[in-house]
């Protein structure tokens, strides 16, 4: 078992780093798109200061349709595209695109929940004083959010995790392909076992620093 494990360290290095790769790539995006469509999302609500009900349906509606998919059907679906942004359906740079566009409806209903939790009267009172829609976004909105968001972001990481283990079905790169490659198709129980500690730690590191985060920004 040793020696089986110290011969499987060169490609165990490469796929945790694949895995990150992944992960930060499609983390990068989701904050990037997410975090501004929550927002939207949030304050184009009925009784807020940008109500927009069509524009809310609309976005309501595609968030919703895009998270009802099951993620191994996504991404076979988005193989197409895929090929189209990277010009390749293998290896982590194109699970990245799946991932991106599974996390950012995801992160996004997560950032217009944290909002909700806002006091409705500390609105109010901006608008009532004459603060513009991006003040009331930039100066209230998101830092009463933050700790909120970070959570959430830490969730949307942690899920990053194990849908890039999924990933590796196709080809993806990373700890999934890995399992699947040495460890499924091998009958290997040193790499199953190997790899979903590897995934336990770093789920249990992210959940660590995400929550010492949040209890940072949180001034309440």
């Amino acid at each position: 078992m040793i020696d089986s494990l110290f011969n499987l360290l060169p490609d165990l290095n490469k796929a945790f780093y694949e895995t990150i790769y992944m992960v930060l790539i499609s983390l990068a995006i989701a904050i990037i798109v997410g975090l501004p469509l929550g927002v939207l999302l949030f304050v184009t609500d009925k009784d807020l200061f940008l109500e927009n009900r069509p524009l809310k349906s609309i976005l309501g509606f595609t968030v919703n349709m895009i998270r009802s998919i099951p993620f191994i059907i996504l991404l076979v679906a988005l193989l197409p595209l895929t090929n189209l942004i990277t010009g390749s359906t293998i290896g982590p740079t194109a699970a990245s695109v799946s991932l991106s566009v599974a996390a950012i409806p995801f992160f996004s209903r997560i950032v217009e929940t944290s909002l909700r939790e806002i006091n409705k009267g500390i609105i109010e009172a901006a608008v009532a004083v004459g603060a513009t829609p991006w003040m009331i976004i930039k100066d209230i909105l998101i830092p009463e959010a933050r700790p909120g968001i970070i959570q959430g972001l830490t969730l949307t990481t942690i899920s990053l995790v194990g849908y890039s283990a999924m990933a590796g079905i196709i080809g993806g790169g990373g700890i999934g392909d890995l399992a699947i490659r040495f460890g499924y198709y091998r009958y290997d129980n040193t790499v199953m076992v190997t790899t979903v500690v590897i995934l336990i730690c770093l789920v249990q590191l992210i959940q660590f620093a995400g929550d010492k985060i949040a209890r940072i920004t949180d001034k309440r």
